[in-house]
């Protein structure tokens, strides 16, 4: 294999592992905020349940990423290395600043970007992109709605116990961490498995979208290392600047995002984890009242999805023209 294309798949790594950890740090947030678990035994179970979803829910959002965004027969390799790098570079940043961004959607506007500068609109497939990009921010939406009624029932159902229900919801989390972190692998290690395969598809190595094992195992591990050394800034910003997050909130928001993520993995929505899990935290939170969430940290986090695709677009667009016009 090349070395261009070993170079590529690399950067998806790169991008798999920057995925964990803006996602990962959302999943433990919760858990280490209620105090539910110690942080490294929270990181521990989360890496191992991360690492586990990729080979238990088909590749769906693997074939929305790497055949339905840009047409296979007009993106070349340094189109998807420049969406790589553009992609990298925001969520690098984003990392850097302590914000809840989306790799996810900088992957879909750096694909995007770059297949406009290159070829223009004709490269893209409309309708695969009106998918992702309606999956990216319906998901949200959906996680508050599921968040705030989950939460109504829970306590109504939890109405009248004794304080001792709060262990309950200590130890429940355990297996609501569990799911979450295993849909959250399926959903996100999808999308460095799409670039992967496409990378492989461009260079003739595979006749057409096929999954082998090994990127599958790759992305993974990816998914699992960036879990272990999860943005602990990240975790502060949705852990903690929300509201004072309780047992009985960590339980619901985890509920909700598995329910979330685990459904768009099954029918191949590329969605954001890092917006479902704070959009399900704000849920729960304003299930009991909505002057208990700190809008204003929502509303900053708000403006960088909103940025997020279009940032990333301009920036792999820019990549690509340097790429391609620079001579060294």
């Amino acid at each position: 294999m090349p070395p261009a294309f070993i170079f590529t798949i690399l950067l998806a790594l790169v991008f798999d592992f920057l995925n964990a950890v803006h996602g990962s740090s959302n999943i433990v947030a919760t858990m280490i905020s209620s105090r539910a678990f110690r942080p490294w035994t929270a990181l521990w179970i989360t890496a191992v349940a991360e690492f586990i979803g990729p080979f238990l829910f088909g590749v769906a959002v693997a074939r929305t990423i790497g055949s339905e965004i840009v047409q296979t027969n007009v993106i070349t390799l340094p189109m998807l290395l420049a969406g790589l790098i553009g992609t990298i570079v925001w969520s690098l940043l984003t990392w850097f600043l302590g914000i809840p961004s989306s790799p996810s959607h900088a992957l879909v506007g750096g694909l995007i970007g770059t297949a406009l500068i290159a070829v223009g609109p004709a490269s893209l497939h409309i309708n695969g992109v009106l998918k992702a990009v309606t999956a990216l921010f319906v998901a949200p939406l959906i996680g508050f709605g599921i968040g705030f009624v989950l939460t109504r029932l829970v306590y109504f159902l939890a109405a009248g116990a004794s304080p001792r229900v709060n262990e309950f919801f200590k130890r429940g989390q355990f297996a609501t961490a569990v799911a979450l972190a295993i849909s959250h692998g399926a959903n996100d290690a999808q999308k460095a498995m799409g670039v992967i395969v496409l990378a492989l598809v461009i260079g003739g190595f595979l006749p057409g979208f096929n999954m082998p094992f090994w990127v599958t195992f790759i992305s993974a591990a990816g998914m699992a290392l960036g879990t272990l050394l999860a943005g602990w800034r990240l975790i502060r910003t949705v852990g903690g600047k929300f509201y004072k997050i309780r047992p009985i909130h960590s339980f619901s928001a985890q509920l909700t995002s598995t329910l979330v993520l685990l459904g768009s993995s099954l029918v191949g929505w590329p969605v954001s984890a890092t917006q479902v899990i704070s959009s399900a935290i704000i849920g729960v939170g304003s299930s009991e009242r909505f002057g208990k969430v700190r809008w204003s940290v929502a509303g900053e986090i708000l403006i960088t999805w909103i940025l997020t695709i279009p940032a990333s677009a301009l920036l792999s667009a820019g990549i690509y023209w340097l790429i391609t016009n620079i001579q060294i």
